[in-house]
């Protein structure tokens, strides 16, 4: 595909091979209702280069079929990198490629020409999954009149105020064959609180404050064959573990991958229809138990960090699992302002707490490094760090990440150090190896 993502994209799932293959499918193979709609570009000066921008519009919007992978054998000219970049991303990256570019001693004369040539180029508005879903062709689901019995796991940690919200909707749930695991590692335990909800709760007490430890106890102890990942800050429909199942169903798929969106707000159109995943996130998925038997319990090398959810949907992505977004099993990120992750100093990524902590918080370049290496980890810190130096309620404002990218220069000494840290930090971690156990030796 185009070389030039690995520049504004660097720690993309679809940058790495599943299986050995790209996501990216050969436009040639593609049936004729799906090729119908996406639009080709004879602007770029190679037709290979169109077929690549092919290939990227089916994935973005939408096309989850299976496709004989598209191979580029030659490199794509520069002048089409730089058109491709502007076409679907903000122009700045066009220049921040250029920037990178120089940098690295390649042709400044290529260079500046080939972005030159880009200029004109009008960016594409949000993809908004043209792609006619199989969803339109289906009115029976045969997983669901199978009935499985679903394992729904939730950690929690001093926050029942917003914990009886999310098992108040449990309670409402059209999907009644399913169990729940709650593991609690509040300070103020209470077996109490449970006894107000009409639900099958299995209750762990767990003593130690760790996130993936929690996660990977509760699947051991699972008794379903499908597991259901929520969070005790969040709110759902009561066709939430339906729509999951549906989903699954309809594209033959191994994890359903649901869409999170803040209160108040709607779903980003850009994730509002079914598309192969770019992420997993451990707050709203459901995804069958051989999944874990293939590729392990969750790292728990990121306890008090973040990134164990990606790291996890990345070894399920590299395993050749089918991961499908589905914005029909959506949930509404309450965002509790205490408990959970901000209790243990790591609620957000890339902004620390105080001025000499790691940022990134660790976790995340061992993430970055382990699977991507050392150049893609540099470029996603060149990429991200700048726009980290406001706060996070502030990072959809342009006007304040152009702000935050001044404020680095001007503590540059400090974010150095800051990185380093970071970079030492998980560099110890990778040395140490991952913490990944194996679900087999648990089952009976």
């Amino acid at each position: 595909m185009f070389q030039f993502l690995k520049y504004i994209q660097p720690t993309s799932y679809f940058s790495l091979k599943a299986k050995g293959e790209l996501i990216f499918p050969n436009p040639d193979l593609l049936p004729a209702e799906i090729i119908n709609q996406l639009i080709f570009d004879n602007a770029f000066s190679s037709n290979k280069s169109s077929k690549a921008d092919l290939s990227w519009q089916a994935i973005q919007n939408g096309y989850i079929g299976d496709c004989t992978p598209i191979i580029l054998n030659e490199s794509i000219p520069i002048q089409d990198e730089y058109r491709f970049i502007r076409k679907y991303f903000n122009k700045v990256w066009a220049l921040y490629c250029l920037f990178i570019r120089l940098l690295s001693f390649k042709n400044p004369f290529v260079e500046v020409i080939g972005w030159y040539k880009s200029i004109g180029v009008t960016r594409v508005a949000s993809f908004e999954g043209i792609i006619i879903s199989k969803e339109e062709l289906i009115d029976d689901f045969q997983l669901l009149h199978k009935r499985p019995k679903i394992s729904v796991i939730i950690p929690t940690l001093n926050r029942y105020d917003f914990l009886k919200d999310i098992l108040a909707d449990f309670e409402k749930q059209d999907y009644k064959n399913f169990e729940i695991i709650v593991v609690d590692q509040s300070d103020n335990f209470s077996t109490e609180f449970y006894k107000n909800f009409n639900l099958d709760i299995n209750l762990i007490r767990q003593e130690e404050k760790a996130l993936w430890l929690a996660r990977n106890t509760a699947i051991k102890k699972s008794k379903g064959s499908y597991i259901a990942l929520s969070e005790d800050d969040v709110r759902i429909e009561s066709n939430w573990l339906t729509e999951h199942i549906k989903c699954l169903d309809l594209f033959n798929a191994d994890i359903s991958a649901g869409v999170f969106y803040s209160e108040g707000y709607q779903i980003p159109i850009e994730r509002s229809f079914f598309a192969v995943a770019k992420q997993f996130a451990t707050g709203n998925a459901l995804l069958k138990k051989e999944v874990f038997y293939e590729v392990g319990l969750f790292d728990r090398q990121f306890e008090k960090g973040r990134m164990g959810d990606g790291e996890f949907g990345l070894r399920c992505y590299i395993e050749g699992f089918k991961c499908v977004s589905n914005p029909k099993a959506s949930c509404i990120d309450v965002k509790a302002s205490s408990g959970g992750l901000r209790e243990m100093g790591s609620w957000d990524a890339y902004r620390p707490t105080k001025w000499l902590s790691p940022r990134p918080v660790p976790s995340v370049l061992y993430y970055y490094r382990k699977y991507f290496g050392n150049k893609s980890a540099f470029f996603e810190l060149l990429k991200t760090i700048p726009t980290s130096i406001m706060p996070y309620k502030f990072k959809k404002n342009k006007k304040l990440k152009v702000i935050g990218l001044l404020l680095s220069l001007l503590i540059f000494p400090i974010i150095i150090y800051q990185v380093w840290k970071s970079w030492h930090l998980a560099s110890i971690k990778l040395k140490q190896g991952s913490s990944i156990e194996n679900l087999l030796k648990f089952t009976p």
